[in-house]
């Protein structure tokens, strides 16, 4: 959770009396209830979450820019909590799409004006004479983006929201992050695995050894360590495939259980193309064969263990087998893939 728990109406309260506070351009009623959210988030009750949080992020764009970003965070918050992340999401990620506006226009104007090393946008203090080289608006952008990337998680976890996103605006958020990810040398991971969730995803896997293959779906898998956890728990725990399923335990941490479990590993995931699909990475690194994913699985060349769970502990997973495929089409597949050395 970004906040903490408990229950009153106190909250609410101040999250309204903030909402007409920043409608009325009034400053010093605005920080007062500003203020006052932040003092009574921790005694509010789930109702005053599922209320404050869309009314929250409605006034977002009419919000300060320094104070905007922990708004969002508050929005967070109050989706984590129970708030609907549909209403809420568009205002979040709309708030997010122009700070990597602003965060790429920082980095353009540090490197124009000598470079060097980025600030710390999570130091106590600002760099100084931030501001003055760079101008107001990038550097807060700057500034505050790490606080954007726990807002817009908040949101992405859930699929209502990641399936409203047009697949356009998706690509510009991740494209624009990657820019700033590149120039700066900070890293944004949370955010860059989140916006390549995949949703109601075809994934056709083919087990080289049996030459057998499985017509799949996926669902908020956040990454391949997730997949391969789930990819065992359906072939091998379902009866499809020799080898140790993972635990009840180790399959439900990685769909909605919290926690995590260790586990080892029961296959190699590899590209048709005979490259390593590395668990470190995401389901979008399958790459798309013929309009569908396409994975093979072959044995492990080493025994690989690690915590069974979600990269997201808030975003619920899933992976379905939808058929088996007969024995042809799985050979035909299998033909057109190749075996590298890893």
């Amino acid at each position: 959770m970004i906040f903490g728990n408990k229950g009153k109406q106190r909250f609410l309260d101040a999250a309204t009396g903030f909402e007409a506070a920043v409608r009325e351009q009034d400053a010093d009623r605005s920080q007062q209830y500003f203020q006052d959210m932040h003092r009574y988030f921790a005694e509010a009750a789930d109702a005053e979450f599922h209320q404050a949080g869309p009314r929250l992020a409605g006034i977002l764009d009419e919000v300060p820019p320094g104070p905007r970003a922990t708004v969002a965070v508050i929005v967070g918050a109050c989706v984590e909590r129970g708030a609907d992340a549909s209403a809420c999401g568009p205002h979040v990620l709309a708030g997010l799409s122009g700070t990597l506006d602003g965060a790429r226009a920082f980095c353009e104007r540090w490197a124009a004006t000598g470079g060097g090393d980025f600030p710390d946008p999570q130091a106590d203090e600002p760099h100084e004479g931030l501001f003055d080289r760079v101008g107001p608006e990038a550097a807060v952008a700057w500034l505050t983006l790490h606080q954007w990337e726990m807002a817009a998680v908040a949101m992405l976890n859930h699929a209502a929201v990641r399936t409203a996103l047009d697949a356009g605006t998706r690509a510009g958020l991740f494209q624009a992050l990657r820019a700033v990810e590149e120039a700066s040398g900070h890293d944004f991971k949370c955010l860059a695995y989140a916006l390549l969730v995949l949703d109601d995803e075809p994934l056709v896997v083919l087990h080289r050894p049996t030459g057998t293959g499985y017509a799949m779906r996926m669902t908020g898998i956040g990454d391949n360590f997730q997949l391969h956890t789930l990819l065992a728990d359906v072939l091998i725990g379902g009866g499809h495939l020799p080898g140790s399923a993972p635990s009840a335990e180790e399959a439900a941490v990685c769909r909605d259980q919290p926690g995590q479990v260790d586990t080892t590993g029961a296959f190699n995931l590899v590209t048709p193309s005979g490259d390593w699909v590395w668990n470190e990475g995401t389901p979008s690194d399958i790459p798309v064969v013929d309009g569908v994913r396409l994975l093979v699985l072959d044995p492990p060349p080493y025994q690989r263990s690690w915590p069974a769970g979600r990269f997201f502990p808030h975003m619920t997973g899933d992976l379905v087998l939808e058929r088996v495929l007969d024995e042809d089409e799985a050979g035909r597949l299998l033909a057109g893939c190749v075996t590298k050395d890893g």
